[in-house]
């Protein structure tokens, strides 16, 4: 049987869900498809989630990735719930510039940060 990729944990520290992506490379549609169906199920047990996003070990993402988060932000919001990014390394962050995403989510730069806020 193939392992399932990406592999993430989830720990709730102070009220937050953490998702943190434990593979260094998200790129495959089947892999972005087993994340979605991960995180979702996240922000489904309860309205009004805390979701942070901790990026720090992954060093690259597929555009669809990108696609991904915009899903996951809308279903935080309509559940009243609020969306953190953080630990992004500097050339995914440089994508997000570029794409205005940075307007649309909120980053923070490492995890205390973002539970702290």
């Amino acid at each position: 049987m193939a392992e399932i990729r990406p592999r993430v944990s989830v720990d709730y520290i102070e009220g937050a869900a953490v998702v943190r992506f434990v593979d260094e490379k998200i790129l495959e549609e089947m892999d972005i498809l087993a994340l979605q169906n991960t995180i979702m199920s996240v922000i489904d047990q309860e309205d009004g989630v805390n979701l942070i996003l901790d990026f720090g070990n992954v060093r690259f993402l597929s555009s669809a990735v990108l696609g991904l988060l915009i899903r996951v932000s809308k279903r935080v919001y309509e559940k009243d719930g609020q969306l953190k990014l953080c630990s992004i390394n500097p050339k995914i962050y440089e994508v997000f510039k570029i794409t205005r995403l940075t307007k649309t989510f909120d980053i923070y730069t490492d995890l205390e940060s973002a539970i702290g806020d």
